[in-house]
């Protein structure tokens, strides 16, 4: 990636974790990221690298104040969606039907921040860049490739996403892929939305990150190995192979090959 993401395109994940140093040494392992522990001054916060490029950031669970959080909060991957301008979306987000987690916040000179909840309850992060667009690379083995929302109401989500930011939804045309409905910036697929009653009763509103990987099968035997879990055994698909997986903490994420991949950014 060369140059900021359009606005209402995921840029960038992040995790948080009770235990940094194993989330860290899990994803090296699994993907091959390199990554370590912060500078204090920045929370700890790791941006994990992959080909000296960032592709995802992993910090430690803690309060603002720096205690440890009690009860600790659900292992969690979170998607950030671009904005150009945060302060114009968040106006809209309670307007909307949604809600202001966490923020606005500076983030020293990279960018400015906040948490957001849809109207169905699924949270996701808004990232206006500064000096830090997001993830320099996407697509290839071991990065980001696809989002994912999950929701019980997919007409609600789109109605409230293309209010706060210049998304539009439609259903994908994709062979085999009927019915399912992709967020779109400027007439090209950046994401997607699934009906949440096709998942495991109890599974909350979330939004899921995809990294492409040349072997699903591989992937899903060493996540087996560094201790993590199978939560859909890989399965074929009408040009695609996909896996839903998670590591040892609980951060649930999809593996998928994709055979002639695409830029998601445009």
């Amino acid at each position: 990636m060369n140059g900021p993401y359009k606005p209402g395109t995921p840029c960038w994940i992040d995790l948080m974790v009770p235990d940094q140093q194993a989330a860290l040494d899990f994803y090296g392992e699994v993907f091959g990221w390199q990554g370590e522990i912060g500078p204090a001054e920045q929370g700890g916060y790791s941006v994990c690298t992959l080909k000296g490029k960032p592709v995802a950031g992993i910090m430690k669970a803690m309060n603002p104040d720096g205690t440890v959080p009690d009860p600790m909060p659900p292992t969690v991957w979170t998607t950030y969606l671009s904005t150009d301008s945060l302060d114009a979306a968040l106006k809209t987000v309670t307007d909307a039907g949604g809600s202001v987690v966490a923020g606005p916040m500076d983030v020293m000179d990279l960018g400015r921040m906040a948490v957001i909840a849809d109207p169905t309850g699924a949270v996701v992060g808004l990232w206006q860049p500064g000096t830090f667009d997001g993830a320099g690379i996407v697509n290839e083995h071991g990065a980001l490739i696809w989002n994912e929302l999950a929701t019980r109401d997919r007409t609600a989500a789109a109605a409230f996403y293309s209010a706060v930011l210049p998304v539009t939804t439609g259903r994908s045309e994709a062979p085999g892929a009927e019915g399912y409905i992709e967020f779109k910036v400027n007439g090209r697929a950046v994401g997607g939305m699934m009906d949440l009653s096709t998942f495991p009763p109890g599974v909350p509103p979330h939004w899921q990150p995809y990294f492409n990987v040349d072997d699903v099968d591989g992937i899903q035997a060493a996540v087996v190995r560094a201790g993590g879990t199978v939560l859909t055994p890989a399965f074929d698909m009408a040009a695609n192979r996909l896996a839903v997986l998670a590591d040892p903490q609980g951060g649930a994420f999809s593996v998928i090959t994709w055979p002639t991949p695409e830029d998601p950014a445009g």
